[in-house]
């Protein structure tokens, strides 16, 4: 595998290796030995799978502590532009956007570490899996309004469709206020 830091402290691109022949192809989508070494040492306790139509924005979503998770994210088939915002309080890049384009023709990864807000945007029909750190909980759930301006995000879709919930979370700056300066 190969693990590269982001610009966003915590966050990693992970592009595993795949060996490929006339029969098709083979990975190890998850190695903890070899995440571990790059400082990637979650226990994963739940596993979620979803499937969304082009055009679909979901997020940015997190979890409040004491449910606050880290997560390990790809593609299975289709194409996905992800999306991690920096919520950790005291950051230096509290409020910074971190966006890669997952899909499953590379099978590259995202770990995203707890105290981010996350979502991605449907470029193509898409499987989309998720490992998490701990489990969902309804009550400590969060988000940020996925088109705010102060964001600016670019989220490589046209009048994107959006759950209810989605259409109405606090802005970056509300949340700010809010939480006492963030997660």
């Amino acid at each position: 595998m190969k693990i590269i830091e982001s610009p966003i402290k915590g966050v990693f691109e992970i592009y595993p290796k795949k060996w490929q022949d006339n029969r098709g192809y083979f990975f190890e989508s998850y190695r903890a030995d070899i995440l571990q070494e790059s400082g990637i040492d979650e226990e994963w306790l739940q596993e979620n799978q979803s499937f969304s139509k082009k055009g679909i924005v979901r997020g940015l979503h997190f979890q409040n502590n004491p449910f606050s998770q880290a997560k390990l994210v790809r593609v299975l088939s289709g194409t996905v532009l992800d999306v991690a915002v920096d919520l950790r309080k005291g950051s230096e890049t509290f409020g910074k956007a971190f966006v890669k384009e997952l899909n499953s023709e590379e099978a590259n990864m995202l770990y995203i570490p707890a105290g981010f807000a996350h979502g991605f945007s449907v470029l193509e029909d898409a499987v989309f899996s998720y490992k998490c750190s701990n489990y969902f909980n309804k009550e400590s759930e969060g988000g940020i309004l996925w088109n705010d301006p102060e964001l600016n995000i670019d989220w490589g879709v046209d009048s994107p469709v959006l759950s209810e919930k989605d259409q109405y979370w606090p802005t970056l700056k509300e949340f700010k206020e809010k939480s006492g300066g963030g997660l």
